[in-house]
């Protein structure tokens, strides 16, 4: 067991598989206290169960606000206080071209995705500012950060939500509470399963090793476990108001095939028409 989190507690919000389910392992093994937070009951039960006294399970509508409101009130009842709040539910939501896109799949996965998050930082921030302290993680994604990468209403929540990260925490800087939030990119996920092969629990390893930026690295859901770690310890104790992206490098520039202007020199390019130094 590591140490890194001792005596602290979290809300981990879609805990129960994916990316929410590698965080909160990894939490209690850094010896945190965890309520899981989701609507797959009989997964996460099981987890919590074998996670011991370290973890409870809650089921959880995020778009629900008495839910949130629900999580949090037992995480503080259960462990004595709320250390870190890390919304991360999510869907894919409503996919399609732009013009065939319903109103009502619309507000359905917006509610997920942006309102849920909002009430999630709403409800964490009224238990830690009495505290003064806390921290508050949202998972956004790459899709918020450069076009072309998701579904439009997907990719249009995830970009609100770096804008809603920067504004949460300009205001709660004064109550020493930390406010960012982490932009994955193609992991090897339930999800992106789903979204590849129709099945949440073939979880797709190869596929995603091939097209990675870093050659034969796939992103896997530890990747994001290990971010949020960091950024909920007091080893980024300095670190608010930001996102950050564990993409491979894909959002830097990064490629799995090397770009024409890094294969090989040539004299460098100047004024119209003009070569060389």
């Amino acid at each position: 067991m590591g140490n890194r989190l001792v005596d602290r507690s979290a809300v981990i919000t879609g805990g129960a598989s994916g990316l929410g389910e590698a965080t909160a392992r990894l939490f209690v093994a850094q010896g945190a206290r965890v309520l899981i937070a989701d609507v797959q009951d009989e997964r996460g039960s099981a987890l919590a169960s074998e996670l011991g006294d370290g973890a409870v399970y809650q089921r959880t509508d995020v778009s629900r606000e008495s839910d949130i409101a629900a999580a949090v009130d037992r995480a503080v009842s259960e462990f004595g206080r709320l250390d870190t709040m890390f919304n991360n539910a999510g869907i894919v939501g409503a996919v399609g071209p732009i013009d065939e896109t319903p109103a009502e799949e619309y507000d359905a996965t917006m509610s997920i995705l942006l309102r849920g998050v909002f009430l999630g930082m709403k409800h964490a921030a009224r238990v830690m500012k009495p505290q003064n302290s806390g921290c508050i993680l949202c998972t956004s994604s790459i899709a918020g950060l450069q076009g072309g990468l998701g579904p439009h209403v997907y990719a249009t929540a995830k970009a609100a939500l770096v804008g809603l990260t920067r504004n949460v925490a300009a205001e709660l800087a004064r109550w020493n509470i930390r406010v960012n939030c982490i932009a994955p990119g193609n992991m090897a996920t339930p999800m992106v399963a789903d979204v590849i092969s129709g099945d949440p629990d073939a979880v797709v390893v190869e596929p995603l090793a091939n097209v990675s930026p870093i050659k034969g690295r796939p992103g896997l859901a530890s990747d994001i476990a290990h971010a949020a770690l960091w950024l909920a310890s007091d080893d980024a104790g300095y670190v608010t108001g930001q996102t950050l992206a564990v993409d491979g490098g894909l959002t830097a520039g990064t490629a799995n095939v090397i770009p024409p202007l890094f294969r090989k020199h040539s004299p460098m390019i100047r004024e119209r028409g003009k070569r060389g130094v």
